[in-house]
């Protein structure tokens, strides 16, 4: 080897050590950044000798597509369980104190008390202060669970939002990379940007990319709707300004196709999306079924009948009305009864009305009064209501329950129905973002920053470092000798 050679290898290697220098330089300091993919010089042989060719970014595209599905997964299940624990909490929580299975038990309790004195006022007073506790509690129920549907469509807004303004960024990207691939240029940074912008944007709705020519990628929803071919599909929504018990709520589309809500307890949706309407359209509308169906059958429990000889009166809301102020009819679901079901001003005393009334009958005029002489232990009609809390009811399909249970064991299926899907999301929550934990950090792993492994690299370029400095400096001894010698 000349000493010209000699000296051209080593000015290589130096410019090659400080490329990799730079390099792994910033490698170590994206070392805590998620979004960041290792970057690695890629030498190349040349007639001058080994250069760099280019800077290679790590890529897994295997384990990005079990990433991206573990993250939709998770956030779908995460969000439907935060919107359960939600619906659990109208009802104070794990002990549902103040759900309408616990009212009930202890107003059918004060009945069954009153039933054995049903001479003494206080406990008509106590039996209708209850009466009147469960149909407020009927009431807040129903008012809070469309107050969680409209949060719910609220939260829906804002994810579409977010998705269009996520689907504008990565066009951008999108473009910077393929004009960047056009020129050859490096687009690194630009991949790491529009990655980041999927790993968003698989967290609101499932995502399945395709890679066409000039690393132009398109995405799609896992249920095959066209997010971005090219150009951002759009996404819209109208929210609702509010909701009651006889309110549907808006679609999503997406292209102009609905997106569809997720299913079951463990949700097959992907996205917090799906589950927003999810929560939105099934599991608080069957949950306001549930109150609708206890509030009719409170008043039909307690409608009151024409005691004529001859009746021709209709039966007739006795303790318990409500808006409409009719007896609804038999096993049809009622919506939005719950939202104003009320205790009869008649049986009031803060309204002048006649706490008596409800062990007497009369509520609705002496046609209808079983105890027309006011005799003070007169207690058959306050024991058939106590006994009613158990006689089998017809009850709609519509509240998923079974057609068929007694109040209180239909009040109290709804808790166990309210809890079961809860748990049951709960134990989905737990394995699907361990799922995503695993896939996350098994990416991450393979495309990520090891700090023992950069820090091993740079031990090894001080080495090459060196090496070429001592030949560097070994040349310049013999030119010095070569030049003395002249």
């Amino acid at each position: 080897m000349s000493l010209s050679q000699a000296i051209n290898t080593a000015q290589s290697s130096l410019s090659n050590t400080s490329t990799k220098t730079s390099v792994i330089s910033r490698n170590i300091s994206n070392a805590a950044n998620p979004d960041y993919n290792r970057r690695s010089a890629v030498l190349m042989t040349t007639w001058a000798g080994a250069s760099v060719a280019t800077t290679q970014r790590s890529q897994n595209e295997t384990l990005l597509r079990e990433s991206l599905t573990g993250t939709a997964a998770a956030a779908s299940q995460q969000t439907l369980l935060d919107g359960l624990s939600r619906l659990q909490s109208i009802f104070g929580g794990n002990d549902y104190e103040t759900s309408p299975a616990s009212l009930l038990a202890g107003f059918r309790d004060t009945l069954s008390t009153y039933a054995v004195k049903p001479s003494e006022n206080t406990l008509a007073e106590t039996a209708i202060a209850d009466a009147v506790q469960l149909a407020r509690g009927l009431q807040t129920a129903s008012a809070a669970v469309q107050d969680a549907r409209y949060s719910a469509d609220q939260q829906i807004a804002r994810d579409v939002d977010q998705l269009n303004s996520l689907l504008g960024e990565f066009q951008k990207a999108n473009d910077a990379i393929v004009r960047g691939t056009q020129a050859g240029s490096d687009i690194n940074n630009e991949l790491d940007v529009r990655e980041k912008l999927l790993k968003e944007i698989s967290g609101i709705v499932s995502v399945s990319t395709v890679t066409r020519s000039g690393n132009d990628l398109a995405i799609y929803t896992t249920d095959g709707l066209t997010l971005f071919e090219r150009v951002p599909r759009p996404v819209t929504f109208v929210p609702s300004s509010g909701y009651s018990a006889t309110l549907t709520g808006n679609a999503v589309y997406i292209d102009g196709a609905a997106l569809p809500p997720g299913e079951g307890a463990s949700t097959n949706g992907a996205g917090s999306l799906q589950a927003h309407l999810q929560i939105r359209d099934t599991y608080a509308p069957t949950l306001q079924n549930q109150l609708d169906e206890i509030a009719r059958g409170l008043v039909t429990v307690f409608a009151e009948s024409d005691q004529s000889a001859t009746p021709t009166l209709p039966d007739m809301p006795g303790l318990f009305t409500w808006a409409g102020g009719t007896v609804p009819s038999t096993g049809t679901l009622q919506k939005g009864i719950a939202a104003s079901i009320t205790v009869n001003p008649a049986v009031l005393s803060s309204k002048g009305g006649n706490p008596s009334l409800l062990r007497d009958g009369g509520i609705n005029g002496a046609a209808y009064s079983v105890n027309p002489a006011a005799n003070a232990s007169f207690a058959q009609q306050l024991d058939a209501y106590v006994q009613a809390f158990e006689v089998p009811l017809t009850f709609d399909s519509a509240a998923s329950l079974g057609a068929s249970a007694s109040l209180t064991g239909f009040a109290a299926d709804s808790i166990g129905w309210l809890e079961q899907n809860r748990s049951e999301a709960s134990s989905a929550a737990e394995v699907r973002e361990a799922y995503r934990f695993r896939t996350t950090e098994s990416y991450f792993n393979a495309t990520g920053v090891s700090l023992d492994e950069e820090m091993s690299l740079l031990l090894e370029l001080e080495q090459s470092y060196k090496a070429s400095a001592r030949l560097i400096s070994a040349v310049d001894e013999m030119l010095q000798a070569l030049l003395a010698a002249a």
